[in-house]
Protein backbone atom coordinates (compact mmCIF):
# COMPACT_ATOMS: atom_id res chain seq x y z
CA UNK A 1 0.00 0.00 0.00
CA UNK A 2 1.54 3.21 -1.08
CA UNK A 3 1.96 5.84 1.45
CA UNK A 4 1.08 3.57 4.50
CA UNK A 5 4.10 4.46 6.40
CA UNK A 6 3.46 7.95 6.27
CA UNK A 7 1.85 9.72 8.95
CA UNK A 8 -0.88 11.47 6.90
CA UNK A 9 -2.22 7.83 6.23
CA UNK A 10 -2.39 7.79 10.15
CA UNK A 11 -3.85 11.45 10.52
CA UNK A 12 -6.13 10.36 7.22
CA UNK A 13 -7.45 6.86 9.19
CA UNK A 14 -7.94 8.98 12.61
CA UNK A 15 -10.01 11.91 10.92
CA UNK A 16 -11.89 9.24 9.67
CA UNK A 17 -12.50 7.52 12.92
CA UNK A 18 -13.33 11.12 14.66
CA UNK A 19 -15.99 11.75 11.93
CA UNK A 20 -17.41 8.23 11.89
CA UNK A 21 -17.68 8.29 15.88
CA UNK A 22 -19.28 12.08 15.95
CA UNK A 23 -22.14 10.35 13.06
CA UNK A 24 -22.39 7.59 15.87
CA UNK A 25 -22.82 9.37 18.44
CA UNK A 26 -25.66 11.55 17.15
CA UNK A 27 -27.81 8.68 15.71
CA UNK A 28 -27.46 6.76 19.04
CA UNK A 29 -29.11 9.86 20.03
CA UNK A 30 -31.64 9.87 17.98
CA UNK A 31 -32.23 6.13 18.25
CA UNK A 32 -32.04 6.41 21.92
CA UNK A 33 -35.19 8.90 22.33
CA UNK A 34 -37.36 6.90 19.58
CA UNK A 35 -36.89 4.02 21.61
CA UNK A 36 -38.11 6.59 24.78
CA UNK A 37 -41.19 7.78 23.03
CA UNK A 38 -42.08 4.48 21.57
CA UNK A 39 -44.00 3.19 24.66
CA UNK A 40 -45.77 6.84 25.59
CA UNK A 41 -46.80 7.22 22.06
CA UNK A 42 -49.07 3.77 22.12
CA UNK A 43 -50.11 4.83 25.36
CA UNK A 44 -51.34 8.22 24.32
CA UNK A 45 -53.16 6.60 21.14
CA UNK A 46 -55.00 3.85 23.42
CA UNK A 47 -57.79 5.78 23.56
CA UNK A 48 -57.77 6.17 20.24
CA UNK A 49 -60.89 4.57 18.16
CA UNK A 50 -59.83 5.12 15.02
CA UNK A 51 -59.04 2.49 12.69
CA UNK A 52 -55.99 4.11 10.28
CA UNK A 53 -53.71 6.55 12.36
CA UNK A 54 -52.35 4.11 15.58
CA UNK A 55 -52.04 1.54 12.34
CA UNK A 56 -50.12 4.05 10.62
CA UNK A 57 -48.08 5.79 13.23
CA UNK A 58 -46.71 2.28 14.72
CA UNK A 59 -45.55 1.04 11.40
CA UNK A 60 -43.66 4.65 11.30
CA UNK A 61 -42.10 4.43 14.20
CA UNK A 62 -41.04 0.35 13.13
CA UNK A 63 -39.79 1.74 10.10
CA UNK A 64 -38.10 4.25 11.64
CA UNK A 65 -36.16 1.95 14.10
CA UNK A 66 -35.58 -0.28 10.94
CA UNK A 67 -33.68 2.17 9.01
CA UNK A 68 -32.18 3.25 11.96
CA UNK A 69 -30.73 0.02 13.37
CA UNK A 70 -29.13 -0.65 9.58
CA UNK A 71 -27.76 2.89 9.40
CA UNK A 72 -25.64 2.60 12.77
CA UNK A 73 -24.88 -0.86 12.16
CA UNK A 74 -23.22 0.40 9.00
CA UNK A 75 -21.75 3.12 11.06
CA UNK A 76 -20.26 0.44 13.34
CA UNK A 77 -18.99 -1.95 10.41
CA UNK A 78 -16.66 1.50 8.87
CA UNK A 79 -15.65 2.01 12.31
CA UNK A 80 -14.66 -0.82 13.58
CA UNK A 81 -12.72 -1.22 9.49
CA UNK A 82 -10.98 1.67 10.52
CA UNK A 83 -10.06 0.77 13.68
CA UNK A 84 -8.40 -2.25 11.89
CA UNK A 85 -6.93 -0.56 9.42
CA UNK A 86 -5.16 1.93 12.62
CA UNK A 87 -4.15 -1.58 13.91
CA UNK A 88 -2.62 -3.00 10.87
CA UNK A 89 -0.61 0.28 10.30
CA UNK A 90 0.50 0.48 14.09
CA UNK A 91 2.53 -2.82 12.75
CA UNK A 92 3.98 -1.55 10.17
CA UNK A 93 7.70 -1.37 10.25
CA UNK A 94 9.00 2.44 10.67
CA UNK A 95 6.56 3.28 13.48
CA UNK A 96 8.67 1.25 16.40
CA UNK A 97 9.13 4.80 18.04
CA UNK A 98 5.41 6.17 17.66
CA UNK A 99 4.46 2.37 18.84
CA UNK A 100 3.58 3.22 22.44
CA UNK A 101 1.51 6.31 21.25
CA UNK A 102 -0.40 5.02 18.59
CA UNK A 103 -1.39 2.13 20.79
CA UNK A 104 -2.81 4.49 22.93
CA UNK A 105 -4.95 6.23 20.10
CA UNK A 106 -6.11 3.27 18.85
CA UNK A 107 -7.11 1.46 21.75
CA UNK A 108 -9.00 5.20 22.99
CA UNK A 109 -10.65 4.49 19.32
CA UNK A 110 -11.31 1.03 20.22
CA UNK A 111 -12.93 1.25 23.69
CA UNK A 112 -15.16 4.26 22.24
CA UNK A 113 -16.07 1.60 19.40
CA UNK A 114 -17.07 -0.84 22.18
CA UNK A 115 -19.18 1.43 24.23
CA UNK A 116 -20.99 2.58 20.78
CA UNK A 117 -21.83 -0.80 20.01
CA UNK A 118 -23.09 -1.66 23.95
CA UNK A 119 -24.86 1.34 23.92
CA UNK A 120 -26.93 0.39 20.26
CA UNK A 121 -27.39 -3.33 21.43
CA UNK A 122 -28.83 -2.31 24.73
CA UNK A 123 -31.35 0.26 23.30
CA UNK A 124 -31.77 -2.20 20.33
CA UNK A 125 -32.64 -4.75 22.77
CA UNK A 126 -35.16 -2.55 25.41
CA UNK A 127 -36.99 -1.00 22.37
CA UNK A 128 -37.69 -4.61 20.93
CA UNK A 129 -38.78 -5.43 24.71
CA UNK A 130 -40.79 -2.64 24.57
CA UNK A 131 -42.46 -3.47 21.48
CA UNK A 132 -42.80 -6.99 22.38
CA UNK A 133 -45.33 -5.72 25.37
CA UNK A 134 -46.62 -3.03 23.64
CA UNK A 135 -47.96 -5.60 21.21
CA UNK A 136 -49.00 -8.48 23.66
CA UNK A 137 -50.76 -5.89 26.29
CA UNK A 138 -52.61 -4.61 22.62
CA UNK A 139 -53.53 -8.15 22.26
CA UNK A 140 -55.13 -8.75 25.46
CA UNK A 141 -57.39 -5.58 25.15
CA UNK A 142 -58.74 -6.71 21.92
CA UNK A 143 -59.66 -10.21 23.69
CA UNK A 144 -61.25 -8.00 26.92
CA UNK A 145 -63.11 -5.71 24.39
CA UNK A 146 -64.55 -8.43 22.21
CA UNK A 147 -65.46 -10.56 25.21
CA UNK A 148 -67.26 -7.54 26.86
CA UNK A 149 -68.84 -7.01 23.42
CA UNK A 150 -69.88 -10.57 23.26
CA UNK A 151 -71.24 -10.70 26.75
CA UNK A 152 -72.69 -7.48 27.57
CA UNK A 153 -75.91 -8.83 27.78
CA UNK A 154 -75.10 -10.54 30.43
CA UNK A 155 -73.11 -8.29 32.31
CA UNK A 156 -76.72 -6.22 32.12
CA UNK A 157 -77.88 -9.19 33.88
CA UNK A 158 -75.75 -9.58 36.23
CA UNK A 159 -76.05 -5.77 37.01
CA UNK A 160 -79.95 -5.95 37.62
CA UNK A 161 -79.72 -9.11 39.65
CA UNK A 162 -77.09 -7.48 42.05
CA UNK A 163 -79.07 -4.22 42.17
CA UNK A 164 -82.34 -6.27 43.09
CA UNK A 165 -80.17 -8.25 45.43
CA UNK A 166 -79.19 -4.77 47.45
CA UNK A 167 -82.92 -3.93 47.46
CA UNK A 168 -83.97 -6.99 49.32
CA UNK A 169 -81.45 -6.32 51.39
CA UNK A 170 -82.39 -3.03 52.19
CA UNK A 171 -85.84 -4.36 52.69
CA UNK A 172 -84.30 -6.78 55.35
CA UNK A 173 -82.77 -4.27 57.11
CA UNK A 174 -85.70 -1.84 57.33
CA UNK A 175 -87.55 -5.26 58.47
CA UNK A 176 -85.48 -5.97 61.22
CA UNK A 177 -85.47 -2.26 62.50
CA UNK A 178 -89.38 -2.20 62.28
CA UNK A 179 -89.68 -5.45 64.63
CA UNK A 180 -86.87 -4.07 66.74
CA UNK A 181 -88.82 -0.70 67.91
CA UNK A 182 -92.05 -2.83 68.06
CA UNK A 183 -90.05 -4.78 70.43
CA UNK A 184 -89.09 -2.33 72.30
CA UNK A 185 -92.52 -0.84 72.49
CA UNK A 186 -94.19 -4.05 73.80
CA UNK A 187 -90.89 -4.03 76.53
CA UNK A 188 -92.16 -0.11 78.02
CA UNK A 189 -96.07 -0.84 77.80
CA UNK A 190 -95.62 -4.26 80.11
CA UNK A 191 -93.34 -1.94 82.00
CA UNK A 192 -95.88 0.74 82.71
CA UNK A 193 -98.54 -1.79 82.86
CA UNK A 194 -96.25 -3.66 86.33
CA UNK A 195 -96.17 0.91 87.78
CA UNK A 196 -99.82 0.65 87.29
CA UNK A 197 -100.87 -2.77 89.08
CA UNK A 198 -98.22 -1.90 91.72
CA UNK A 199 -99.93 1.50 92.54
CA UNK A 200 -103.51 -0.15 92.30
CA UNK A 201 -102.37 -2.53 95.08
CA UNK A 202 -100.97 0.02 97.21
CA UNK A 203 -104.27 1.91 97.47
CA UNK A 204 -106.24 -1.05 97.78
CA UNK A 205 -104.09 -1.81 100.36
CA UNK A 206 -104.38 1.90 102.10
CA UNK A 207 -107.88 1.35 101.44
CA UNK A 208 -107.96 -2.18 103.75
CA UNK A 209 -105.88 -0.31 106.67
CA UNK A 210 -107.73 2.39 107.03
CA UNK A 211 -111.91 1.33 106.78
CA UNK A 212 -112.83 4.83 108.28
CA UNK A 213 -111.20 6.32 105.60
CA UNK A 214 -112.92 4.40 103.05
CA UNK A 215 -116.07 5.20 104.35
CA UNK A 216 -115.86 8.82 104.69
CA UNK A 217 -114.81 8.32 100.56
CA UNK A 218 -117.85 6.66 99.97
CA UNK A 219 -119.92 8.97 102.18
CA UNK A 220 -118.46 12.03 100.64
CA UNK A 221 -119.25 10.68 97.07
CA UNK A 222 -122.68 9.33 98.09
CA UNK A 223 -123.36 12.99 99.26
CA UNK A 224 -121.86 14.56 95.72
CA UNK A 225 -124.46 12.53 94.12
CA UNK A 226 -127.43 13.73 96.11
CA UNK A 227 -126.16 17.63 95.87
CA UNK A 228 -126.07 16.84 91.79
CA UNK A 229 -129.20 15.28 91.62
CA UNK A 230 -130.86 17.64 94.26
CA UNK A 231 -129.30 20.77 92.26
CA UNK A 232 -130.60 18.88 88.67
CA UNK A 233 -133.96 18.75 90.23
CA UNK A 234 -134.34 22.46 90.75
CA UNK A 235 -133.10 23.54 87.73
CA UNK A 236 -135.35 21.58 85.77
CA UNK A 237 -138.34 22.94 87.94
CA UNK A 238 -136.96 25.96 87.00
CA UNK A 239 -137.27 25.74 83.51
CA UNK A 240 -140.81 23.99 83.27
CA UNK A 241 -142.31 27.01 85.32
CA UNK A 242 -140.00 29.67 82.86
CA UNK A 243 -141.55 27.84 80.04
CA UNK A 244 -145.20 27.83 81.38
CA UNK A 245 -145.02 31.31 82.46
CA UNK A 246 -143.04 32.37 78.77
CA UNK A 247 -146.55 30.40 77.02
CA UNK A 248 -148.80 31.96 78.95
Amino acid sequence: MAGIGSSTYWEDLRKQARQLENELDLKLVSFSKLCTSYSSSRDGRRGDTSDTTPLLNNSTQDRMFDTMSVEIEQLLAKLTAVNDKMAEYTNTPGTASLNSALMHTLQRHRDILQDYTQEFHKTKGNFLAIREREDLLGSVRKDIESYKSGSGVNNRRTELFLKEHEHLRNSDRLMDDTISIAMATKENMTSQRGVLKSIQSRVNTLANRFPTINNLIQRINLRKRRDSLILGSVIGVCTILLLLYAFH
